[in-house]
């Protein structure tokens, strides 16, 4: 897939690791996109790029703290120059660890916030600053249960949650008229993942519920990203949720 000027086009995901991240590469290199994932350790991602190298497809990975401006700034700016123009760009990153709001420090809460709210802000200013000028794009938003309610116990990510809403949504009135696309992608479900059975299995045991109906599987939720971004601009849609039936809403 080429871009208006005759590069690949090139999506990008960063906070993108084994479930939803991964998904997101599969099926935007499988479109036709050059894929680039940001997270933590790249090299936890190399058996993914074989995986679609072997697939005759392109995808790189890079380590990146998604809180750092400047790291962040460095990375649109070096996949712009070497690999062509972002068409797609996805910010994934969060961490949902719950607890309790009475022994919740100070530094903890920061930490949460930077990862799930503040490093948000700077990837969709960033995609927004090259998308902008070029009338076209669409930045996609990973959000939660907790972007649209606290929880007991997620008061540190739920106002995180909530923060990087408000800022998908203010952006999408900002940029929206001049061309990009902004969605944010409400996950209100457990995503069908190793770690999440893990869990369900401490606190459910082993016959904890069924997870055909009760998860959501990764490659669903890229499906919708790649849907979104395919939107025709008459009909776009800035937030929608995803859940199974099996879950309680």
């Amino acid at each position: 897939m080429a871009s208006a000027n005759g590069r690949a086009q090139v999506a990008v995901a960063i906070g993108a690791g084994d479930g939803i991240g991964a998904a997101f590469a599969r099926c935007f290199a499988r479109a036709g996109y050059r894929v680039v994932i940001a997270r933590r350790d790249a090299e936890k991602s190399s058996a993914l790029v074989a995986e679609l190298a072997a697939e005759g497809h392109e995808m790189h990975a890079v380590s990146l703290d998604a809180r750092d401006e400047a790291q962040v700034v460095g990375f649109f700016d070096r996949i712009e120059a070497e690999m062509g123009e972002i068409e797609v760009a996805l910010y994934n990153a969060g961490s949902n660890s719950p607890f309790p709001f009475l022994e919740t420090k100070a530094t903890m809460f920061r930490k949460i916030w930077e990862l799930a709210c503040f490093g948000g802000f700077l990837a969709m200013r960033e995609a927004a600053a090259r998308m902008v000028p070029r009338g076209r794009g669409t930045i996609l938003v990973t959000g939660a249960s907790a972007s649209m309610r606290g929880k007991a116990g997620f008061g540190a990510f739920a106002s995180a949650k909530h923060g990087l809403r408000a800022l998908a949504q203010s952006l999408a009135r900002e940029v929206g008229p001049r061309g990009v696309h902004v969605a944010h992608v409400v996950i209100d479900a457990g995503v069908d993942m190793p770690a999440i059975h893990e869990r369900r299995r401490k606190k459910f045991g082993d016959d904890h519920v069924d997870e055909e109906n009760i998860l959501v599987k990764p490659d669903s939720i890229a499906a919708t990203f790649l849907a979104v971004h395919g939107q025709s601009p008459d009909a776009w849609t800035h937030e929608l949720d995803l859940r199974p039936y099996g879950e309680n809403w």
